[in-house]
């Protein structure tokens, strides 16, 4: 075991996925009394060295020193006006509160519970994921390629997608080898990728390298809301509430919190006409692919008035095949995470936090869960899943 010699801190408060941002954005203004409780779920079964959680919970603490730095709080409000004013000024005086993160570890298992108000405990997520997979490395002595290998690695693959003709993101924060890693490929893909590269999930690199910051909302947006109204109205309810904030802007939903089947159910002719398309995250993609063309087609929307951003587990040969399939027949872009950000040499972490539990104004704590179109992705009280299933019919 490597002791690392300085602890991995996240470079800005922005040094985080903007969905994070716009989901607290809506939450401020629509949750405020609502909490949510989350954990670590440790997919890969990987080992963790002795002293990680120790090394861990300092490297949270030094997370109360960050804070929005004024020419972060002009970014936003230039780059993304449909935040109010009002939330730029919280954000402003937002501060990290270490008590909502409980760090433990028994042996090479890591255990971490988040808990707190919803519309801070929101930002924990990507954070504390990035943190845990750099210290992973750190203290594993797992060393890289040289920064020329790793510069060169992106070049060729944005290089091979800019030939396919497709839009690719950046969206690699949360499993990264390091933030100077990632930054190295951030800056690579912008050097590269013109045409191509449309921008990154991460704000902080998007202010600095001046690219566009790209996201909507993630799973926990509807796993909420199926605490709040129930499994079958989940999906219609959190897509009403995102429009009743954004209006219009920040169009692309996601599709499989409880599977794209159920999903399509409630993505009526209003919504499919609204949002500018859909996110795929689990599942294979060409059948989803196939689903949605089927589903605007049912509403004589043209598909190719439509995007679909795949964004599960992408490399080369994926995005290959996806694309080979939906050239000329739906809208199409990629938001490629660890393989740009964690494919450095050693074996990149399959690590998640999800949220566990929800509980809403007023009401008792529910246990919240996620379905997915992979089976083996689904997360949450096994309960609750078995329930799920029976009120959705799956």
């Amino acid at each position: 075991m490597t002791e690392p010699k300085d602890l991995p801190s996240p470079a800005s408060l922005l040094d985080n996925d903007f969905y994070k941002f716009t989901m607290q954005h809506a939450v401020v203004k629509l949750f405020p009394k609502a909490k949510a409780r989350y954990h670590f779920i440790n997919r890969g079964h990987h080992h963790f060295p002795e002293g990680f959680a120790g090394c861990l919970k300092e490297a949270i603490a030094q997370m109360t020193s960050l804070q929005l730095a004024d020419d972060d709080k002009e970014f936003l409000r230039v780059t993304c006006p449909y935040l109010d004013p009002t939330y730029l000024d919280f954000l402003k005086g937002f501060r990290y509160d270490p008590g909502e993160v409980q760090v433990s570890q028994e042996g090479g298992q890591l255990e971490v519970l988040i808990e707190g108000y919803w519309y801070r405990t929101i930002l924990w997520e990507v954070p504390l994921m990035s943190l845990i997979s750099e210290l992973y490395y750190r203290m594993g002595g797992q060393p890289r390629i040289p920064d020329a290998e790793v510069k060169e690695s992106v070049r060729t693959k944005i290089l091979h997608y800019r030939s396919l003709g497709i839009k690719v993101a950046e969206f690699g924060t949360r499993r990264r080898y390091s933030y100077k890693v990632h930054r190295l490929v951030a800056g690579s893909l912008k050097e590269h990728g013109t045409g191509c590269f449309m921008g990154t999930s991460n704000v902080h690199l998007a202010h600095v390298l001046k690219l566009r910051p790209i996201g909507t909302h993630a799973h926990e947006w509807f796993m909420f809301h199926a605490a709040s109204y129930g499994f079958k109205m989940s999906n219609s309810m959190a897509l009403e509430n995102w429009v009743a904030v954004y209006r219009g802007d920040l169009g692309i939903a996601l599709s499989d919190t409880y599977t794209s089947k159920v999903f399509f159910q409630s993505f009526d002719k209003k919504f499919s006409k609204l949002f500018d398309g859909v996110r795929h995250d689990s599942g294979d993609p060409i059948d989803f692919a196939k689903a949605a063309i089927e589903h605007y087609r049912r509403f004589n929307i043209d598909p190719l008035s439509k995007t679909i951003i795949f964004s599960d587990g992408l490399d080369p040969q994926k995005v290959d095949r996806i694309a080979a399939f939906c050239r000329d027949k739906i809208g199409m872009s990629f938001g490629i995470g660890t393989n740009f950000t964690n494919d450095v040499g050693p074996a990149a972490l399959n690590i998640v936090i999800k949220m566990t539990e929800a509980q809403p104004e007023n009401e008792q704590w529910i246990p919240v869960i996620k379905l997915s179109d992979e089976p083996g992705k689904y997360s949450g009280d096994p309960e609750m899943i078995s329930l799920a299933k029976k009120v959705l019919q799956l």
